[in-house]
């Protein structure tokens, strides 16, 4: 392996901007779109490009500095000149460079929103989903030419839908790829636009698609359809479909992912002597639970696998049944007198008669 900092010609301690600017010095030096494509120079460039790469980032440097192996996946095994290079460290541009299109666009993606309840959640559902977008025309199947008419190659880009150009960069005038505006990209020209489309190759129209909602799923989740967008310029993809699925509220569970927790209301004599309970379940087949004598509140129990399915995996979540203490704020005579002997008995002191606390 080089040693990279060699390679830049810098020293071992030197700072990010340090790194960066030597590498835009020897990249000036060496990128071959700017020494008319000479191979050792592109060599030269990839290994400079590589030692950037690990150097700039801060824990591939010290894993180098370690000593370290370092995988790079074949980073520049895809090298395709100036633009392609230079964006994978640059973000989309460096030094005027950057994201010129080399092809017919794609179509754009599309969104679409669905509710389900939260049982359609649990068991999975079917929604059927309108939308209005440009769509392949059905005349010319997309390809903007007239049925039979002749599609001939652009005599501008020679059939490659791309042209080459000169750029004034920082790496002084650079040749790179860009699409033929004349065919749009695609390498041919429409001589007989076809009637329907106007040699666009996508009409307006509604599109209905059954979406598939799958058990588990929760509240804000995408499901992505591909190539159900709207139709791209000829002879480009789809853009796909989003569905955004919102989980109606269930005003018997609340949701903590794959669990589901309900409160369940007891009394006072309830709690103190014991009881049974029938908990809801999404499955719409209530359980019975004991609740023992003595319970206290916010005491929770476990109902196993009674919760949610978990997305695209095995098994299922739990159902959490919390206890709740219900104080009557009004009592009947018959039940204060009781209430007061239980008092008297365990040694409190309620407030006498009409002092106490009523509710609202």
């Amino acid at each position: 392996m080089a040693d990279y900092y060699e390679v830049l010609g810098v020293e071992r301690d030197a700072s990010p901007e340090e790194i960066k600017k030597a590498f835009r010095r020897l990249a000036r030096e060496t990128h071959p779109d700017a020494n008319n494509g000479d191979r050792d120079r592109e060599e030269r460039f990839r290994i400079i490009a590589e030692a950037y790469e690990v150097l700039s980032d801060p824990q591939r440097r010290a894993a180098y500095d370690r000593g370290d192996r370092i995988d790079l996946n074949d980073l520049f095994s895809s090298f395709a000149g100036v633009d392609d290079l230079l964006s994978r460290f640059f973000g989309g541009g460096f030094g005027g460079f950057g994201g010129a299109p080399r092809g017919p666009a794609p179509g754009r993606d599309v969104g679409v929103a669905v509710s389900v309840s939260l049982a359609e959640a649990a068991h999975g559902a079917t929604r059927t989903v309108t939308y209005r977008v440009p769509a392949s025309c059905p005349n010319c199947k997309g390809s903007g030419s007239a049925p039979g008419a002749e599609l001939p190659l652009c005599d501008r880009c020679g059939g490659q839908g791309s042209v080459r150009v000169t750029r004034q960069t920082l790496l002084g005038a650079a040749m790179t790829v860009a699409r033929c505006e004349q065919c749009r990209g695609r390498g041919r020209v429409v001589v007989e636009p076809c009637p329907e489309c106007g040699g666009a190759g996508a009409v307006t129209r509604d599109l209905e698609v059954d979406v598939e909602i799958p058990p588990g799923i929760e509240d804000g989740s995408r499901i992505r359809l591909s190539g159900r967008g709207a139709a791209g310029e000829p002879g480009a993809a789809p853009g796909d479909l989003y569905v955004q699925v919102t989980v109606e509220p269930d005003p018997r569970f609340s949701r903590h992912g794959a669990d589901l927790l309900h409160r369940v209301e007891v009394g006072l004599a309830e709690a103190a002597l014991g009881a049974t309970r029938s908990i809801p379940t999404v499955a719409d087949e209530p359980v019975d639970i004991d609740i023992p004598a003595g319970t206290q509140p916010g005491t929770v129990f476990k109902l196993s696998r009674q919760g949610m399915p978990r997305l695209h995996r095995r098994g299922r979540g739990d159902l959490l049944v919390e206890v709740v203490l219900v104080v009557p704020d009004k009592l009947a005579p018959a039940a204060e007198e009781a209430l007061r002997s239980y008092a008297e008995s365990t040694g409190e002191h309620p407030l006498e008669g009409k002092k106490r606390k009523r509710g609202k």
